[in-house]
């Protein structure tokens, strides 16, 4: 592929594309001549006077309002576009998935082949089988503290989709969903879906980008129906300590119509000493959380999507019900695995406590070299596998051949078109400040990795104080 295909593809990803033209017809309808009853000759007659045999009717081919304004998710588009440059012959260094590089445990695996050899391959129950729901309960009752009953649990395709249903079972239009920035790509706008309105509470890096509860009581008015939170935090890596969290949950305790959706996918990617505390489990948060976690980052079982909500027994019934006119039950096969992987032993045993400690030495890494670097300001993640780095003392640096980098989208470009790393800028997240990194892959590729952005950065240092 020449560079400047590669460009061009590249610059595409990073501009939305138009929408089709509604107005204009796409096909046509024709009336041909039936030898029918005089009386049809005379009906058919008036309708050719008004329309004429050849004339072609436009078709409205627009799209939802609600559709048109979802912005989409760029996480998803810079991976995708960077596994197209690869497969291009663009060798291309990959950092922008949250996705483990890591193999799903043998023994999960071997339980998802079972499952087909055994023949466990129709419809199950829509909100999961039992043995899994009972696992599950078993799971949040041993780690979280929290007591649930297999009718307080749906399985779904992934988390991704139980945390749209548990936004569109309470949130009215109207509503008002609390949603501190950074935040996960997709928060603002499953809420957009539920024509609730996102109010965003902005955190900074010198507080390793945790909410501040005066900040989350200054934006609570009666519309206020749901607090999202993520702890670890993607994209930051961010551990809400139990002690902040109690703050939050007294302010929360102040208001009748809140609720809080905890997603708490990463629970088991976590480093001593942060230590994971369900929000569900502080006093008097039980009836209001609605728990969110799954399968895909600590078991390294992304594409097998299965993820769960656990909450309050009429909200789960209306989010299975949702459910059930969407998509039904998750996959049988990856519900049997999703029981393998509760077996390997609490937060997933030395399998999991391998992958962790990997990633941990991952994480030491990127830290003490960034943190060599001018002008680069990094808050270190207590869990997950990203950075959120700080780049933005470099905004305002013009580079030759490539032009002025004046935000994190054009940076995260600069990086992507000159040398070759893909990176999700900070914008998606809601902090134009900064650009997310996975390091959700091998030593050897994050050394290639920062090699290659320290050149970046050089020329651009020539042009900002830092």
């Amino acid at each position: 592929m020449s560079s400047q295909t590669s460009a061009a593809i590249i610059s595409s990803a990073f501009t939305a594309a138009p929408y089709p033209d509604s107005k204009k017809p796409i096909g046509s309808i024709r009336f041909q001549p039936l030898p029918l009853s005089p009386s049809y000759c005379k009906v058919s007659s008036r309708i050719s006077a008004m329309a004429k045999p050849n004339d072609a009717l436009p078709v409205d081919t627009s799209l939802s309002p609600r559709v048109k304004a979802l912005k989409p998710s760029k996480t998803m588009v810079i991976t995708d576009l960077a596994s197209t440059l690869v497969q291009s012959g663009v060798p291309v260094i990959r950092l922008a998935a949250g996705e483990p590089d890591f193999d799903t445990p043998q023994i999960v695996a071997e339980a998802g082949m079972n499952a087909i050899r055994d023949g466990f391959t129709r419809y199950t129950l829509n909100a999961g089988i039992t043995e899994l729901r009972e696992a599950i309960c078993h799971k949040l009752k041993e780690e979280n503290g929290l007591s649930y009953a297999p009718d307080q649990i749906l399985v779904s395709n992934g988390a991704k989709q139980s945390l749209l249903q548990a936004v569109l079972a309470v949130c009215s239009p109207g509503d008002e969903v609390i949603i501190p920035a950074p935040y996960w790509v997709s928060y603002t706008e499953q809420a957009r879906l539920a024509d609730a309105t996102p109010v965003i509470i902005p955190t900074k890096i010198s507080d390793n980008f945790l909410l501040n509860p005066k900040d989350l009581e200054s934006k609570l008015t009666e519309k206020s129906r749901l607090l999202i939170l993520c702890s670890p935090s993607n994209p930051t890596g961010s551990v809400y300590p139990k002690s902040l969290l109690e703050e939050i949950a007294r302010i929360v305790a102040k208001h009748p119509r809140l609720m809080v959706l905890s997603d708490e996918i990463y629970e088991h990617i976590i480093y001593a000493p942060a230590t994971h505390t369900s929000f569900a489990s502080l006093p008097n948060m039980y009836e209001r959380t609605l728990t969110v976690n799954g399968f895909s980052k600590a078991f390294a079982m992304t594409g097998w999507r299965l993820g769960y909500l656990a909450g309050p027994k009429h909200i789960v019934a209306a989010c299975s019900k949702l459910q059930g006119q969407v998509s039904s039950g998750a996959s049988s096969i990856a519900q049997k695995a999703g029981v393998a992987a509760l077996g390997l032993g609490k937060a997933g045993g030395e399998t999991v406590a391998e992958m962790v400690k990997a990633y941990r030495e991952r994480r030491d890494f990127l830290v003490k070299n960034f943190r060599e670097m001018d002008g680069v300001k990094i808050s270190e993640p207590q869990g997950a596998f990203y950075l959120f780095i700080d780049f933005s003392a470099y905004y305002g640096s013009e580079v030759e051949g490539f032009g002025l980098i004046s935000d994190s989208s054009s940076l995260a470009l600069y990086f992507l078109d000159k040398f070759q790393v893909a990176m999700v800028p900070g914008d998606a997240f809601g902090d134009d400040t900064c650009i997310r990194i996975s390091y959700a892959t091998s030593l050897d590729v994050l050394r290639a990795a920062v090699v290659k952005i320290r050149k970046a950065l050089e020329p651009l240092r020539a042009t900002v104080s830092v």
